[in-house]
């Protein structure tokens, strides 16, 4: 966060997401996260006060490591229901990807690549048309390496003088 003069926060129930972000420099927010809501609301209340905020939601994850598909497929149905009040935030850029994937025939992470969406003024618009781990790769962005996330949306959020020298 020095290094990019972020005021940045993290909203994450996890304790090893809040180390890393401790790490990374970042306010940890230590209340009310029992639920997604409670997550969205605590994201509501900071993100006007934040250059950058992370947003980290387990309970997808945990379902592929207990290898509970039914279970899975509800917390992401839970989370598209609740994604509308995470876009009327209206942020400068919202970033949705995975750190991992952890399909639930392993019940276990795995060396997949993960989907990832940005949407901000400057994104441009692609012909993909769901979010999914091989859907993705008929979108814009294709498939990256996770090193070219960060400058990805600094840039869309025009932080840098140059993208890509």
């Amino acid at each position: 966060c020095e290094l990019f003069k972020w005021r940045a926060c993290a909203v994450a129930a996890y304790p090893m997401y809040k180390g890393v972000a401790k790490l990374a420099g970042m306010r940890v927010i230590e209340e009310g996260q029992s639920t997604v809501e409670e997550e969205l609301d605590l994201v509501k209340r900071e993100l006007p006060n934040t250059d950058f905020l992370f947003l980290h939601i387990k309970k997808t994850d945990s379902m592929g490591e207990d290898g509970n598909f039914p279970g899975k497929v509800e917390a992401i149905e839970h989370f598209d229901r609740l994604l509308p009040r995470l876009v009327d935030l209206k942020p400068d850029v919202l970033c949705i990807t995975g750190d991992h994937s952890t399909p639930c025939s392993l019940a276990s992470h795995s060396w997949h690549p993960v989907p990832i969406c940005i949407a901000a003024k400057t994104a441009r618009v692609d012909g993909c048309q769901t979010f999914g781990e091989t859907s993705f790769l008929t979108g814009g962005l294709g498939r990256i390496r996770s090193t070219d996330v960060v400058p990805l949306l600094l840039a869309h959020a025009e932080r840098l003088m140059k993208y890509g020298a």
